[in-house]
């Protein structure tokens, strides 16, 4: 039950081995993939590795970072998008104020329509938040006021308060490599915390490979190391921390197909 729930395998990184990347996936144990949309403009070929490999899944979206060209990326577009049954999920989308490679406004606008397709649509929210804890805070609550959705804080690495907010409106979170490193002190503390039916793993590969991978490009496979931190972080059996976020991946993404036994 181990799920990779947040990869980018449509990036040049992984062209030249996608076929191997994902079989080396499949033989540490992960049973799904989903490859994460960044630019709808692209979303072709962010649907063309999905469509090639039976446990790979996506999603459509707009990165904030992209959120300045990709203005014609509104909900409507996303929502006939998501009829695709290999989407299965809304992003990613969020707020990004490290880089601000988009506008704030344009970013917080983005961001509203991709609320809107998830709760249109019922798919869940992918979102991104960087140094804009406040603002994420304010506007999942404004926006869960207007109508319920789903969705994850991915690769969380933000404040507790931020965490607890999000998991008060019903959010996920999910964790990547980042829980490994030296000087996430914080965000280990955060990764206890977590209830475990809120709880996510990813890699967010091709970046952000976990310690012991650490300046390796990221992929797939190593999902298996960030589990097994926040496992023996959270003192639990691995293989029941699987299950669990195994089970917890499901239940969001609701669209993916259960593997065999």
């Amino acid at each position: 039950m181990l799920v990779d729930s947040h990869c980018h395998l449509d990036f040049p990184d992984f062209a030249e081995e996608l076929d191997a990347v994902v079989d080396r996936a499949r033989q540490a144990g992960v049973r799904r993939m989903v490859t994460i949309c960044t630019r709808v403009s692209q979303f072709d070929k962010v649907l063309a590795v999905a469509e090639r490999f039976d446990d790979v899944v996506c999603t459509v979206g707009v990165h904030p970072h992209e959120a300045a060209v990709e203005t014609d990326a509104d909900t409507r577009r996303l929502v006939q998008i998501a009829k695709h049954p290999k989407v299965v999920g809304i992003g990613e989308s969020g707020l990004d104020y490290f880089y601000e490679h988009s506008p704030r406004e344009r970013q917080q606008a983005s961001f509203r329509a991709h609320v809107a397709a998830s709760r249109e649509t019922g798919l869940p929210l992918v979102i991104h938040a960087r140094d804009a804890d406040d603002d994420m805070a304010a506007i999942l609550g404004e926006e869960m006021g207007r109508g319920r959705f789903t969705g994850v804080l991915h690769c969380f690495s933000s404040s507790r308060q931020l965490a607890d907010k999000a998991i008060d409106l019903g959010i996920y979170i999910s964790l990547s490599g980042i829980v490994t490193f030296k000087k996430a002190d914080e965000l280990r503390e955060t990764a206890k915390a977590v209830p475990l039916d809120r709880l996510l793993v990813e890699t967010d590969a091709p970046y952000l490979a976990p310690i012991p991978m650490r300046g390796k490009r990221n992929e797939p496979a190593f999902v298996a190391h960030t589990a097994a931190k926040v496992a023996e972080l959270r003192g639990m059996d691995l293989q029941a921390f699987h299950r669990q976020t195994g089970e917890n991946f499901f239940r969001l993404f609701s669209r993916v197909p259960r593997p065999a036994a």
